[in-house]
């Protein structure tokens, strides 16, 4: 299979660039993968397509305003890092721009100084490794200095930052939202309880793998870049006897499908864990762990396209998006979502 087997066409003003006042407002497509049909709801009435004895699972990653401008210490030019992923103690890896102003041993200086970051590691594609210099407690600092890492395709300002975040985010360490999951509020999550459906929470890191696009002609040849997943031990017997019972597993979000997937490839059932990742989803793959998935609008021809594709069938996919388009869904992370059932 090629990359251009899973492009479509989408106008740029689908692209949704501001989230909606109501998180759970959001239009939802229902999609069935047996049989490709599609329903149009709205996102308040996912709990109409869940089950007592059911478990949702969600990511509870918290995203990190990873964003920081600064300049290097020496010239003083401009400097934009993203912080991706915490490789140890202060060490991260950072997709930097404009890269090339960066060598080993380069320090760029953010806030006057109330933060620096020493270049000791260079790599291909933008990255490099940095060890942050600072007094203080990290993540203090970077609410101070920092900007949420909005998607490039997002060119308007985020008024208020928390919609950037799932109301249930707890685990800190996130270069980007698990957006599935922005459409849940606390109120829609507690009807969902009462209806007798278990929540159950993972946690994944999401990192560079959402900002780099498939460069490959052939999408074998792709290569993920790995990132963090963790999951404990009741969130492990919880979906072992969800699955015993004979009852559903619905993911909220790629991420969680990647988490869960990753397990059970590895271990052959649910059990506590923690790892890195680069698990690749696509057309061929046989789905061990989720039966259902609710998922965002993703950008042509990238990963995500391929993984609900794997899941849902590639025509019953670009159809259904085919559809959205026409009946003018809001596309990407703060767009519209659906329910593959």
């Amino acid at each position: 299979m090629t990359v251009e087997d899973f492009d479509y066409f989408l106008p740029e003003e689908l692209i949704a660039q501001t989230p909606l006042k109501q998180r759970d407002a959001s239009r939802l497509l229902v999609l069935d993968k047996e049989t490709g049909t599609v329903e149009h709801k709205y996102f308040g009435d996912i709990i109409d397509y869940l089950e007592p004895g059911d478990t949702l699972v969600l990511n509870n990653t918290k995203v990190l305003p990873a964003r920081l401008i600064g300049q290097k210490e020496d010239t003083g030019a401009v400097i934009e890092i993203l912080l991706l992923k915490n490789i140890e103690n202060d060490d991260w890896e950072c997709l930097v721009k404009p890269a090339r102003r960066i060598k080993l041993g380069t320090i760029v200086s953010f806030g006057d100084g109330l933060l620096k970051a020493e270049c000791i590691k260079e790599e291909e594609e933008g990255i490099r490794y940095f060890r942050l210099l600072y007094t203080g407690i990290l993540y203090e600092i970077l609410d101070q200095l920092g900007t949420m890492p909005l998607p490039p395709y997002i060119h308007e300002k985020l008024e208020d930052q928390s919609r950037y975040q799932t109301v249930y985010a707890k685990e800190v360490g996130s270069a980007a939202a698990p957006t599935a999951g922005l459409h849940f509020t606390e109120e829609l999550l507690e009807k969902i309880s009462a209806k007798g459906i278990q929540l159950a929470y993972v946690t994944l890191h999401v990192g560079l793998g959402t900002f780099r696009p498939v460069s490959v002609e052939k999408i074998e040849d792709h290569h993920m870049h790995s990132e963090y997943y963790e999951m404990s031990d009741d969130v492990a017997e919880l979906l072992n006897a969800t699955k015993k019972m004979g009852k559903r597993i619905i993911s909220v979000g790629t991420t969680s499908t990647r988490t869960l997937e990753t397990i059970v490839s590895k271990y052959g059932k649910f059990r506590e864990s923690r790892g890195w990742t680069d698990i690749f989803i696509y057309p061929g793959y046989e789905f061990k762990a989720i039966d259902s998935l609710i998922t965002n609008f993703h950008l042509p021809k990238s990963t995500l396209v391929m993984l609900v594709s794997a899941l849902a069938g590639r025509e019953n996919i670009l159809k259904a998006y085919s559809i959205a388009v026409e009946e003018e869904y809001r596309f990407f992370s703060f767009g519209d979502a659906m329910i593959i059932k």
